[in-house]
Parts: structure tokens; sequence; C-alpha cells
């Protein structure tokens, strides 16, 4: 059985360690074979790292680790002079200490290469290296990581834009440089600060939403089945489940990221993970820096209906400097929300923003909690929400969820109905527990439906009417109805809430089953 590669981002020690490669391969070759500058933006933890590696070894022209690949018979190997830079590794302290490390990790290059460098300016010490590197044949340039130092300082406006200024000036050197230059592949997080850090480099394709390239990093549901079956067997034997039941949970824990709104993917690292400890935990999600997001959320008061209310198209990821973008767009491109779908105006397109899955709904729920609502001990509230679903208690849920809602501190609440969909949400989710905000029906929305042990329960929610109103509404428009198929087993509940604005907390709840 090959080895799990966690953490491993090199190409060659993948392939010559025995470990499991999902072949990518064929996304490569059509990049190389139809252009030259290309650009892609992915979340952390995406193999970004491993397909530069890979373009490394392609065109350092190592045939034969690519033997059992797509590419293998189908490009004429050939080795070419390669600069390849890790922005990750550049210096973000002071403006002084970032323009010296990029000049160390080209005359670092240069050293790879054999090749000295000179020159102690960063933009002439780059120039140089493509210009003596180009004595040896067309020159390949791959940039990993390329926005870090703005990434490093989204909080600093001021520090932000200078950063961005030094980037400019150092990237433009490869659109003066084009006749050198025989491939370009660069990579990051964002796309906002790409605009204006390439401005220069006007013929960079961009595929980060590219529907030819959306499945390009992180694993198919084919490829999981595929690459993975005997820890899918191995998995669901321990957990005591049939392998059709694991992939079924799997489908709804780590599947649903998105890079164009009809495809979706699996997080590799959180598979990967998956198949070493074999347990349902948010690995990718806890492998970040939630320091960093816990800030952003606290700072502009994100709530989950803000992030998911407005559809977004795909010029909104470039349009503004990241450090200015609105949170819903941040967010998608950090990975925490996705394109769950496609709406159309006219002939002009635009992305439905959702959470991916159970693991990042959970997590980002929890954060949610903490940051703008100042809640403590989520652990403990978890873990009373979710045994109480699990013995299906709604109506001790529904005080639990008083309970917590009369521990947020009275200036942080809004008087607004949606703002209370939102923080219910936000309470069940952070459980862990599949709950859906406004779950479409042909008579309308739900306000939420959670889904647990074959069992469905239908909230409706009111600021200041009647918990029976929120009943009849739910009867009215049927919304039960699309889960009550003659397939369908699924014990029904349906749940009218009222809030009551001047108490900040439910007033009233109805229960029923149908």
């Amino acid at each position: 059985m090959k080895k799990l590669p966690i953490g491993i981002q090199d190409y060659k020690e993948i392939i010559e360690g025995n470990y499991i490669y999902v072949d990518k391969t064929k996304y490569i070759f059509d990049l190389i074979d139809n252009g030259k500058y290309y650009f892609l933006s992915r979340p952390r933890r995406f193999g970004k790292s491993l397909t530069i590696s890979t373009l490394y070894y392609i065109f350092k022209g190592e045939k034969e680790l690519f033997k059992d690949t797509y590419i293998y018979d189908k490009l004429e190997f050939k080795e070419y002079p390669i600069i390849r830079l890790n922005i990750l590794l550049a210096a973000t302290d002071t403006e002084e200490r970032f323009k010296k490390s990029l000049t160390k990790l080209i005359q670092q290059e240069g050293q790879r290469n054999n090749v000295e460098i000179t020159e102690e300016d960063y933009k002439f010490a780059f120039d140089e290296l493509i210009i003596k590197l180009s004595k040896k044949g067309k020159v390949v340039i791959l940039v990993d990581e390329y926005e870090k130092p703005i990434l490093d300082n989204i909080n600093n406006k001021e520090k932000a834009e200078k950063y961005r200024e030094i980037l400019r000036d150092f990237y433009v050197t490869i659109k003066s440089r084009d006749e050198y230059i025989k491939f370009v592949f660069i990579t990051g997080i964002t796309e906002y600060t790409l605009k204006s850090v390439y401005s220069g480099l006007n013929n960079l394709m961009k595929i980060s939403f590219d529907k030819n390239y959306s499945n390009f990093l992180g694993f198919t549901q084919k490829e999981l089945e595929n690459y993975f079956k005997e820890y899918i067997k191995e998995t669901a034997e321990k957990l005591k489940i049939t392998g059709k039941e694991l992939l079924q949970e799997m489908k709804k824990y780590y599947n649903g990221f998105s890079f164009d709104g009809e495809h979706f993917v699996y997080n590799p690292f959180s598979i990967l993970k998956f198949f070493q400890k074999k347990e349902f935990q948010n690995y990718w999600f806890e492998s970040g820096s939630p320091s960093f997001i816990y800030e952003y959320i606290k700072g502009k008061k994100v709530t989950y209906e803000e992030l998911t209310k407005y559809p977004v198209s795909a010029m909104d990821f470039s349009t503004r400097e990241i450090e200015d973008a609105n949170a819903n767009i941040f967010f998608a491109q950090a990975g925490y929300l996705t394109f769950k779908g496609i709406k159309r105006y006219g002939l002009r397109k635009k992305y439905i923003l959702d959470y991916p899955n159970i693991e990042v709904k959970n997590s980002f729920s929890e954060l949610i909690l903490e940051a703008n609502y100042g809640l403590e001990e989520i652990e403990e509230i978890e873990n009373k929400i979710y045994e109480k679903i699990e013995a299906n208690k709604i109506e001790e849920i529904i005080e639990e969820i008083k309970r917590i809602i009369s521990a947020i501190p009275y200036n942080l609440h809004q008087k607004r109905e949606s703002y209370y969909h939102s923080l219910i949400y936000t309470i069940l989710a952070s459980a862990g527990l599949n709950v859906t905000a406004e779950e479409l029906t042909n008579l309308g929305r739900s306000d939420l439906v959670l889904e647990h042990n074959n069992k469905i329960y239908i909230f409706e929610i009111k600021l200041d009417k009647s918990a029976k109103e929120a009943i009849e509404q739910i009867k009215e428009r049927k919304y039960y109805e699309k889960y009550t198929s003659k397939n369908n087993e699924k014990e029904i509940y349906i749940i009218g809430i009222n809030i009551n604005s001047e108490k900040i907390n439910i007033e009233e709840y109805i229960v029923e089953k149908i």
C-alpha cells in the first residue's frame, strides 16, 4: 500500500518514496502546450507548492519521474534553466529587510544554477539572473506565494501598499525580458493584488476561475475513490461502516470546494489526514492560523448572512486591493467560502457563496461565536447542542439556544430578524451539525434546515410576531414536501420560533411532527 504524502511538497520525493500521487499532469500538459504566462490562485494546502515542484522536474527534463503519468509520452522532455522563487521565504518585518531578502532569494537561485549575481538591488539582480541564465536556453520562472508579504500586512494598509510597490517593481522584470522566457507559472492565495503587482504583465493568463482547470488542484470524487481504495476499505472497517457509507459521510464533511460553481473537489490535506487518523476532524481549518482569522472577523463583525447573502462575479476578486475587499470576497479566496452554484443575469454570470462543507462550517462558526458574540466555553456549547440533537430533544435544544443568546452582551445584539437567523444557524453549525440556511423549495425558502440521524428539522424564525405564524408559514408553503418522497423514511419536525426584540431572546416556540 502506497504511503500518504502528508506535508510532502516535492514531486520527486513523492514518486521515489512510494507515496500516492494523484496525477494532475494532464492539466500541466495543457498549460505548456497552449500558452506561456499563467496565474492560479487557490487556498492554502491545496497543492500549489506541489504543482510548482512538478513543473520544476518537468522542465528539468527528468522524464523517468513521470513514467506512469499522463504527460510521460505527450511531451518532449528537455532541460531548461529554471528560476524557482518561494516568496514565503522573504522577510516581511521591515521594508529594508524585505528588499534585501528578495535580492538574497535571487542570489540563491543564481548559486543553484551556477551563476554569480553581482547586483545588490533586488530588481536588477532579478534582471541579471534572467539574462545570464538565458545563455543556457530559454528561462522557466516559477513563483510560489507571490503575494505573501502583502497578506502578512493585511491589517496595515500603508505597509501593504509599500510592499505592493516593491513587488510591482520586482515582477515587472518578467515582462521586460519576454524574449528570454520559455514559461511562467505564478501561484498565490488571492487574485486581489495581482492586478496592481502585475500591471505590466498584461499577457498573464488567469486560470483561477476557468472551468477547464477547476479540478486542477484538489481531489475529485473519482480521484478519491480511485487512488485511495485501500485506505477507504481500511478506514470503513475501523469505523465499522460500509465503504459506501464512509464515502457518503466524507462527501458531506470534506467535499464541496468549487472554483467554477459547477465542479467540486476535496482539500487534499484534509483527506490525507483523515486517512491517517481515521477520524472525522477539522484538519484543514485547524492547520492554518485562526488567530489572524479571529481578528479579521472581530474587526469587521462578520456574520454568516453577510458572507452568503449576495452572489459575486469573477471581477469582484480583482477590482480592489485585498485590505479593502469585502469580507465575503476575502474568505472565498482564502477557502472558507466557496462557489456553490451559478446565478445568471442575462448573459452575466455570478457565483453563489457558502461554506464548502461541514468541516469548514463547524470551525468557522466557532470563530464567529467567539469573535462576534463574545461567547466562551465554545466546546461546552457544542457538546450540549450535539447531545440534545442526538437524543432528539428538540425543546431542550431550543432552551439551550435561549441560554446561549442570553449570554451574549446586550450591546452586540441587533434588532433584525436576519440577525437571529444568522445567530441560530451559527450556534447549530458550530456543533458540527449538517445545517443549511434558506433551503430553497418551489414555494420559497425555509430559514434553517437541520438533517441528523434520519431526521429533518425545519425552522422558521420570526421577530416580534408569533410562533404560530411561523408554523403556519411552513405549512402553507409546504417547506417539508421536498423531504416527503416515497423513498424517504426520515422523520420530519417543523419548528416555529418567535424572538421578542425587547427581551432579546426566544419568547415562544412550537414543535410539530409531520
